[in-house]
Parts: structure tokens; C-alpha cells; sequence
């Protein structure tokens, strides 16, 4: 039952001590992984330098307008939500954002030693315009597929700037990764709107532990579980919202994604540095520059795993 639980999500500070060692103590990675386990949803705080945050939300604020004119703009459900690249170079790259030890070692705690990374993205939450309106996505599961009862992947959220109902924090319904499954949703995979969960789970499910639409702090890193209800809300601001988007899969789990890289960053990337199994694609810094905009969107990518076991799910 979820009477009485809180629908704001729990969020943990490392100590200096911590932040120093790139390594939370006991008692913080406990805190994490049953709030990954209870909730599906845990904030890590004070953990990206606000100068690097800074520094890439102006690049990316830029691309984000430059997307929003095409004609063909990667919008995701509604005009106001795009995905969007951001640039993967090494003039743009952070190891404080893309591969945080402090992260990998809560993603490989609850999913096993060594996840692997094959998604890296974002989300940007337009101001409104006469052409587009505020408008919310639906509330989804990324998940919009047959999928594993036990948790098989972790996104992993950088907001560039502090995270408020008032500029499009992500709406999010604790809890409602456990006992999930393609039933709850109305798309599948394919359509527009995929993973939509049907109107009656709603209702039910807000009479016992609503939504929220958390604060979010500025150099915070958000880890969700991939099965997690959630929407994007629109953002009644004047400025975007630009929230980075990666994805840590089991090490068991058999996605084929690929994410491109820059070459400069081949010996950043390895196994033995990262504590992940980077799935990576790298090419000359000219060809990323050149296409990091122009790359396939929302359903284009795929979550799933290639060859199921015949009665594992």
C-alpha cells in the first residue's frame, strides 16, 4: 500500500569527505538504493560544479532555439518538449556530468558491477510561444515494451539549471515503477505518444500517493528507474529548461544502442576509468559537431533488449 508515503522525492547531500573520495559511505548508498527500491526516484546533491553546468546550458540554450525554428523540430508528445543532443566533444565533455563515479557506484549497486551506458540525450522545456502553448506531456513509462519485473535500467538526469514547477521540472508518481507492466499503457512503442498510462490508473493511483513536481537544485543528478510514471509539465518561464538525459542499463541487459563520441575522448571512456561498459560510437570531432543536431528522436531509440528468454518475463 502506499498510504501515507511521501510524494516528494528523497534526496541525498554527500559530505566533502564524499564529493573528495567520488565514493558515498554506507549509510548514504543504503539511503539511495531503498529509495531507488521504494521509490524509483533519488536526488544526489551538490555534485556538478555550477561554472561547468553554467558554461554547457548557454552552448545548449543556443541549439535549443535553433531547433525549436526547424521545421522538423525533435519534439517529444507537444512543440514545448524537445529532445536535443547535447554536444559530445571534448571541448563540452565533463567527467563531473557524463560518467560521475558517485553515480556509477549507486547504478551499479542496484543493477550489478559494471552497467552499461547506451543512451545519452536530453530534454529541453520550451517557453511558450503564440505557435505553442503550454501543454504537458502525458503522464508515460519509458518502458513501452514487455518488460523485466526487477529494475534493468536507471536514467540518469543533470539539470543545467535549478529544477521548479515553474520552469518544467518533470511531474513524477513515486512508486509506480513496482508492478508495472505494458497493460498500465495505452501507446506502444512506435506511436507518437508511446507508454501512456491509461486515464483509470491515474485516478486510482492519485488517491493514494499523488504526483509531485519536485524542486530540483542547481548541480543536483537525478536517478530514476526507467519504469517510473512520469510527464513533462510546460515551463512558464522565459528562459529553456535544458535537463541532460543518460541511460545505465544491467550489465545482463541486452540493449544494442550506441552513443557517439568525439574520438578525443577514446582513452576517457574505458572500462577500467569509468566503471561502466560505454557503448560507444566515436567518430572524427568534425563529423560530431557536424550531426550531434541532426540525429533520429523520441522513438527512434530503442529501450528494449534483443532476444528475450521465453518465459523470463
Amino acid at each position: 500500500m502506499s498510504f501515507n508515503l511521501s510524494s516528494t522525492p528523497i534526496s541525498i547531500r554527500p559530505s566533502t569527505v564524499e564529493l573528495k573520495n567520488s565514493f558515498l559511505n554506507q549509510r548514504n548508498i543504503e539511503i539511495a538504493i531503498r529509495a531507488l527500491s521504494r521509490d524509483g526516484l533519488v536526488v544526489l546533491e551538490d555534485m556538478v560544479d555550477h561554472a561547468v553546468l553554467d558554461r554547457l546550458n548557454e552552448k545548449m540554450v543556443k541549439d535549443a532555439y535553433d531547433l525549436q525554428a526547424r521545421k522538423d523540430s525533435p519534439f517529444n508528445y507537444n512543440k514545448g518538449n524537445i529532445q536535443q543532443d547535447p554536444p559530445m566533444t571534448a571541448e563540452w565533455f565533463s567527467d563531473e556530468i557524463y560518467i560521475n563515479p558517485i553515480v556509477t557506484q549507486v547504478t551499479s549497486t542496484c543493477l550489478g558491477p559494471k552497467p552499461s551506458l547506451h543512451f545519452v540525450s536530453g530534454n529541453t522545456a520550451l517557453p511558450p510561444t503564440e505557435s505553442s502553448p503550454p501543454a504537458s506531456q502525458p503522464t508515460h513509462n519509458d518502458a513501452d515494451f514487455e518488460h523485466s519485473s526487477i529494475p534493468f535500467a536507471l536514467v540518469v538526469n543533470v539539470p543545467l539549471v535549478t529544477m521548479t514547477p515553474e520552469n518544467g521540472s518533470t511531474e513524477v508518481w513515486l512508486g509506480t515503477h513496482n508492478g508495472t507492466t505494458i497493460a498500465d499503457q495505452e501507446g506502444v512503442h512506435g506511436d507518437r505518444a508511446s507508454g501512456r498510462i491509461k486515464a483509470h490508473l491515474l485516478e486510482s493511483r492519485r488517491e493514494t500517493r499523488p504526483p509531485s513536481q519536485p524542486v530540483v537544485k542547481k548541480g543536483s543528478i537525478i536517478i530514476r528507474d526507467l519504469r517510473l510514471w512520469h510527464g513533462g509539465k510546460p515551463n512558464l518561464s522565459t528562459e529553456p529548461r535544458v535537463m541532460l538525459a543518460m541511460i545505465h542499463f544491467a550489465p545482463w541487459y541486452r540493449n544494442q544502442m550506441e552513443v557517439e563520441f568525439s574520438d578525443e575522448l577514446t582513452t576517457r571512456l574505458t572500462l577500467e576509468k569509468t566503471g561502466l561498459h560505454v557503448a560507444a560510437k566515436f567518430v572524427t570531432s568534425k563529423q560530431l559537431q557536424d550531426n550531434y543536431l541532426n540525429r533520429p528522436y523520441g522513438n527512434a531509440y530503442d529501450f528494449n533488449q534483443i532476444e528475450q528468454i521465453e518465459g523470463v518475463f
